[in-house]
């Protein structure tokens, strides 16, 4: 008996790398991100921590997540390797900043042609790296 109508299992190889659209969708997430970033009043105080040109920001956000996602290991072939908490210990974030960047991620996944399980999926395996950054009560 053939299972072929299976949905894919997210975050197994590159399962949730293909759901996302592969690295133009992920680019396209992460600069969604940002636009939400840049866009809701919740979210200033996160804006404040990053440089004012978002270029590189963006960039590496999507790079992070196309080897998070299990696709190509682009931040570590752009920038090296990364600990998302180590990288973001010399920000004050709390649960606040947390919460905001989260806002973020989940407007800026409305806006993406997912299907609402990975959308799903997806905010709840971020929630993961995001509570680690947290280095404030």
């Amino acid at each position: 008996m053939s299972n072929s109508s299976t949905a894919p299992i997210y975050g197994i190889k590159d399962a949730s790398f293909l759901a996302a659209g592969q690295e133009q969708g992920v680019r396209a997430l992460a600069n969604a991100f940002y636009d939400e970033m840049e866009s809701l009043p919740e979210a200033q105080i996160i804006l404040a921590m990053h440089p004012k040109d978002l270029e590189v920001s963006r960039d590496k956000l999507a790079c992070f997540l196309c080897g998070w996602l299990g696709g190509p290991k682009r931040y570590k072939e752009k920038y090296g390797s990364i600990r998302i908490p180590l990288a973001h210990r010399h920000l004050a974030i709390g649960t606040s900043e947390r919460d905001a960047w989260l806002l973020c991620m989940e407007r800026a996944l409305q806006k993406q042609d997912y299907q609402e399980s990975f959308r799903r999926y997806l905010i709840e395996q971020l929630y993961v790296p995001a509570e680690a950054s947290r280095n404030q009560a």
